[in-house]
């Protein structure tokens, strides 16, 4: 079983672990990014968490009471809490990754632009879901429901998720994968935002397990 993870996330440069028991040989150690909720790193924490070479093995938050502090803790999946500050350079937080030794770094609702540094150490491992179907209503400051709201404003017919890794533009890297969902007039944002996040819940682990694995 995993150690008992602490009531508040660990600030960068504490020496206090979390440490980890699991039965089967790990290659592959994820680190999620998220500022909210964690609806989506709840999904892929127990997704991962019998996976036979694939874990969740730390939450990294630029939010010290944001929702998915409470999910690692439900998980027993270590924390680190960052300010806004100190991510702006990037060194503390890759320091970090590489003392844990995370593998990829997977984006959850995470709000800030990855500094460059963190890019180039972890080329072709960052990956990020966005809530439609890119290029259209990508790029900086789109996100939640500015996303839906942009969809439903401009009438589309469709939306969806898009899967994709991070290079040093907003919503610019490669994509990996699309889902999508019928839209109409009629619907609101409320509801738009709800179709998204069932794509979202349903298939951002498998593309992610599919892109690890290679298959």
């Amino acid at each position: 079983m995993p150690a008992k993870a602490p009531k508040t996330p660990l600030a960068l440069g504490s020496n206090r672990m979390i440490t980890f028991v699991k039965k089967f040989p790990l290659t592959h150690k994820i680190s999620i990014f998220a500022s909210g909720s964690g609806s989506n790193a709840d999904v892929l924490i127990h997704h991962f968490e019998k996976h036979p070479s694939i874990l969740v093995h730390a939450i990294f938050t630029n939010k010290e009471n944001a929702g998915v502090v409470e999910i690692a803790k439900k998980h027993g999946v270590r924390c680190y809490y960052f300010s806004n500050e100190s991510f702006a350079s990037g060194h503390e937080i890759l320091k970090t990754l590489q003392n844990i030794e995370t593998n990829y770094i997977v984006l959850a609702g995470f709000l800030r632009k990855i500094p460059m540094n963190i890019i180039q150490a972890y080329s072709h491992k960052i990956i990020n879901i966005h809530p439609s179907l890119l290029p259209k209503h990508g790029g900086k400051d789109m996100y939640g429901k500015r996303v839906h709201e942009a969809v439903l404003s401009q009438g589309d017919s469709e939306s969806g998720i898009t899967v994709h890794l991070v290079n040093e533009e907003y919503d610019k890297g490669e994509i990996l994968a699309q889902f999508s969902c019928a839209v109409d007039s009629s619907m609101l944002i409320d509801d738009l935002a709800k179709k998204i996040q069932d794509l979202e819940h349903t298939y951002y682990k498998s593309t992610i397990e599919k892109f690890i694995l290679h298959v």
